[in-house]
């Protein structure tokens, strides 16, 4: 970023804000459609896809609960809630650590499994529609680029790139 005169590194001219804000609502405008869409159509909604899709990636289908917080960006608590509804609808299970009697671990279910598989597709094309197909094959290397600077660092999503 180059300043001009009468910036500083605090200040944020009117050109940059218009496109974190324009990032911003785009966010939010692709999350409330998946959002939308997987409620709709499977009566799951994305942060509870999150959370069967991290748990479906790890081994053995479980992950300690802060790992799991972390990865679907929650707060201990709010991941707390949720898995307790996941938990009562059958599609996750909490089991203790054996190395550390305060850890538990989310497992992912056979029925989560299943309905995470049911899901997918809505998800997979909800993602496509808002997102993927409005870049081509360049855009979405850049893409990849600006995002891997902003969060650099080994990333299984972006491996491909």
């Amino acid at each position: 970023m180059t300043l001009t005169a009468g910036e500083s590194r605090e200040s944020i001219g009117s050109e940059e804000l218009v496109v974190w804000r324009m990032l911003q609502r785009a966010q939010v405008r692709i999350t409330r459609v998946l959002e939308a869409d997987l409620l709709v159509e499977h009566d799951l909604a994305l942060a509870s896809y999150e959370v069967l899709l991290q748990l479906s990636e790890a081994p053995e289908r479980r992950l300690r609960m802060n790992d799991l917080a972390d990865r679907v960006l929650l707060s201990r608590s709010g991941l707390t809630r949720l898995i307790d509804r996941l938990q009562r609808d059958g599609l996750v299970e909490r089991e203790a650590c054996t190395s550390d009697a305060r850890g538990l671990f989310a497992v992912l279910t056979d029925d989560g499994a299943a309905r995470l598989a049911e899901a997918s597709p809505t998800y997979l094309r909800g993602v496509r529609a808002q997102f993927l197909d409005m870049l081509d094959a360049d855009e979405l290397r850049q893409c990849a680029a600006m995002l891997n600077k902003l969060f650099p660092g080994p990333h299984s999503d972006t491996d491909a790139y």
